[in-house]
């Protein structure tokens, strides 16, 4: 690895129109290279919405439930968070969002939450679901984020492998087994064994200054940047998107997962509880994402033609990626084109973070390949 031919990586992508990028690459001991370009605040120390890469941390906090016997991962999830049982299976919806449900066939447990095998899913990349939350925007209420999980599912629960709210119920389990809030949990079971300074569901006055801007490309191919404002503190932790974080606090986790699960400042997983949760689940076909709401993502395909399994709650790749990650590594993203990587083959875990809409965006896509390509040069 070269730190020339990163920085040429990331510079690249910022050229050809990434608004903003901030990358880094680590070891199982410490951070190895991280660099910034693009829009201000650009620095490794910039704030990032993270999104889906929550659910790292959310598998993290579960886990270590599990270790502690405060949740049974085959158990219904309704012993832990009653509200999850009102979920109904969708048979039938028209173009005005009435729907027909029934009673699922089984309970959802927490480890179909981590393996989203439950039947939830996202509006972005279903167009029933999308037909709802067009509905949802036709009737807001006060509580936007709640209405956003108290879906219909898509399917029974364990039938197959649907990307959508699991991990936001798993949150909500979490903070209900420890009796305080999702953030509460994070500070001190993740971000103070990791070291972290600058990583919560809430936008501090310390961080909002180091905030970066979130851009969109619009349908001419202009990106123009968006004008969302996060509050200070969010209506709800949402397990499975919601973190602000920076790349520095990010690698911190991510060394957790590359080695034995040790933090800089403290134990945060077991290492026979990492060395399982790393494996493929059985049975649990990974499948493309496709686009329902183009403005937040196009169709996307991690490893086209290679075979992809689940883990808890990664996806990994189970063949080597040719001048990249080797088979096994652990990877997923946040929606404004977030990318990470762990290879614990290797012993090279990294990250390359925008801040664009939609998903799967181009200069995205390809500047992320060649970043990985430059680590393993």
């Amino acid at each position: 690895m070269r730190a020339e031919h990163l920085d040429d990586a990331v510079h690249t992508a910022v050229s050809a129109g990434a608004p903003l990028v901030v990358a880094g690459v680590t070891g199982r001991d410490a951070t190895t290279w991280q660099t910034a370009d693009g829009a201000a605040p650009a620095g490794t120390d910039t704030v990032l919405a993270i999104y889906s890469m929550t659910k790292a941390f959310t598998a993290t906090a579960a886990l270590q439930c599990v270790e502690e016997g405060l949740i049974d991962l085959d158990a219904p999830a309704r012993q832990y968070v009653p509200e999850i049982a009102a979920l109904q299976v969708l048979e039938t919806l028209d173009d005005e969002g009435r729907v027909r449900t029934r009673p699922p066939k089984r309970d959802i447990t927490p480890r179909m939450l981590l393996l989203h095998t439950s039947g939830l899913a996202y509006d972005m990349f279903d167009k029933r679901y999308a037909i709802l939350a067009r509905e949802r925007m036709r009737h807001p209420s006060s509580t936007p984020l709640w209405d956003s999980i108290n879906t219909p599912l898509l399917h029974d629960p364990g039938q197959r492998w649907t990307y959508g709210t699991s991990m936001d119920w798993m949150g909500l389990i979490i903070a209900a087994v420890r009796g305080t809030r999702l953030e509460d949990v994070f500070a001190e079971r993740i971000y103070g064994p990791c070291g972290m300074t600058s990583t919560s569901f809430d936008v501090s006055a310390a961080m909002r200054p180091r905030l970066a801007t979130v851009y969109r490309r619009q349908r001419d191919g202009e990106i123009v940047p968006t004008k969302v404002t996060p509050p200070d503190v969010p209506e709800l932790d949402m397990g499975g998107q919601g973190l602000f974080s920076t790349v520095p606090d990010l690698l911190a986790l991510l060394r957790v997962w590359l080695g034995d699960g040790m933090g800089a400042h403290g134990r945060v997983l077991q290492p026979e509880t990492v060395e399982w949760a790393v494996q493929a689940a059985p049975g649990v076909v990974v499948t493309p994402l496709p686009s329902a709401i183009p403005a937040l993502t196009r169709e996307a395909d991690f490893f086209p033609g290679a075979r992809k399994s689940w883990a808890y709650s990664f996806l990994r790749n189970e063949d080597d990626v040719a001048g990249g990650r080797r088979a096994g590594s652990l990877t997923w993203a946040g929606l404004a084109n977030v990318f990470y990587w762990i290879d614990r083959t290797t012993g090279v875990a990294a990250i390359w973070a925008s801040q664009l809409l939609p998903f799967f965006d181009p200069v995205a896509e390809q500047g992320v390949q060649a970043f990985e390509r430059a680590v393993y040069a």
